[in-house]
């Protein structure tokens, strides 16, 4: 069969290991070993270049609508994201007294996760401290965009949610045993607590597992450098510690999601 000196060339050089050089050779003519093969009458048409590989070819592709979420691309995140825009506007506009309400009612205290633990875990996730155009809003949504698009929207809200609710078991669980052994007032069983942060550094966690290893390292190590200093300013002590522990829990998910998005098929 024949084959032209860009073919040959390239296979030499991917056994090597060099760069890929059929490109560079396009324009010599085909030969079959060393002798040259009839002349190809100028009527007859050029061969078409080969397509490029599909990496290649959405690497090249700059999608930016990508980072956001869209209903069928992104559908956990989409929905979240609308459910979480309709209590920011709850949050802002409706009654105080109500919004309070609301929120000591989905407050994820010890007095709360000894009664209804289900219901505040869940109902806790439906509000952002400092609404809409909060900063952990808008990395909620890039960073669930992310992993949705990698890993799904079901396993994405598992990754979510366990950081959720892991986070805030090991930070209210030592506050409940604390007060059994008298080392802290009873009011500390009464607090409020309530948001999407510690899904936030969960995710951001996890996805960075899925990133090239200059950004696996690089990018949680940045993030916890900023959730240290915010510990170290005790501007709030128990939810900076659950953010430091949230983030820690997406770093151990990394075999998971890998094993997520090679399932995933992405």
């Amino acid at each position: 069969m024949e084959r032209t000196v860009a073919a040959d060339a390239a296979d030499r050089a991917g056994d090597a290991g060099l760069p890929d050089v059929a490109g560079l050779l396009d324009g010599m003519p085909q030969q079959r070993g060393p002798v040259a093969a009839p002349a190809v009458s100028s009527s007859a048409p050029a061969p078409a270049p080969a397509p490029a590989p599909a990496s290649q070819a959405r690497a090249r592709a700059v999608r930016p609508w990508r980072l956001l979420p869209t209903p069928t691309g992104t559908p956990f995140t989409f929905g979240y994201a609308v459910v979480l825009t309709v209590t920011s506007l709850i949050a802002a506009y409706a009654d105080p007294a109500l919004v309070h309400a609301l929120h000591q009612g989905s407050s994820t205290d010890v007095a709360h996760l000894v009664h209804t633990p289900v219901t505040v875990l869940l109902g806790s996730a439906l509000w952002i401290a400092g609404g809409i155009v909060a900063p952990y809003t808008i990395c909620l949504l890039l960073v669930l965009t992310a992993l949705e698009r990698r890993i799904g929207g079901a396993r994405t809200a598992v990754v979510f949610l366990l950081g959720h609710i892991l986070a805030t078991l090991a930070t209210e669980v030592p506050v409940g045993l604390a007060v059994l052994a008298g080392h802290l007032p009873d009011s500390s069983l009464h607090r409020l607590d309530y948001g999407v942060s510690f899904g936030v550094a969960t995710s951001v966690g996890a996805l960075t597992g899925l990133l090239r290893p200059w950004l696996r390292w690089s990018v949680p190590a940045l993030f916890g450098a900023m959730l240290l200093q915010d510990l170290l300013n005790l501007t709030d002590p128990l939810t900076n510690w659950g953010h430091l522990i949230a983030l820690a829990i997406g770093v151990g998910l990394w075999p998971v999601v890998r094993r997520w998005r090679t399932a995933f098929g992405d």
